[in-house]
């Protein structure tokens, strides 16, 4: 009984409430600058005072050609933050010194840091 629970358990997809639930679009691209869209809706029960994110573009053999590093929410002087229920979009604008060699690109985003009101710190995990 105790394996079959166990195997059970295994075999089940764990369920987690995103509390800052994000979209990543496909990536634009036109000439040498690269467009990726988020689509962010914030789930906490209190504002998102500020959000980090860092967004890589990597081809179809999971090459980096490019990443940047932004505040997608807050984070400088008089740019508000996130209120609790509300979305947002955010646009990522990645340059390349030279034209990207293939349109197959894809986008990988990871949040760094996020900030509730107060100055409390999500886990952005």
């Amino acid at each position: 009984m105790k394996k079959m629970l166990l195997a059970a358990m295994l075999l089940c997809p764990w369920l987690a409430a995103a509390e800052l639930a994000v979209a990543v679009s496909p990536v634009k691209i036109t000439g040498q600058k690269a467009v990726v869209r988020l689509e962010m809706a914030n789930n906490f029960t209190t504002k998102i005072d500020s959000a980090r994110a860092v967004a890589f573009l990597t081809d179809d053999r999971g090459k980096v050609l490019g990443g940047a590093n932004r505040w997608v929410n807050g984070g400088l002087r008089g740019k508000p933050g996130l209120e609790s229920g509300a979305t947002n979009a955010f646009y990522f604008v990645i340059t390349s010194a030279k034209p990207f060699a293939t349109t197959n690109l894809a986008a990988r985003v990871t949040f760094s840091r996020v900030v509730l009101s107060g100055g409390k710190l999500a886990d952005p995990v």
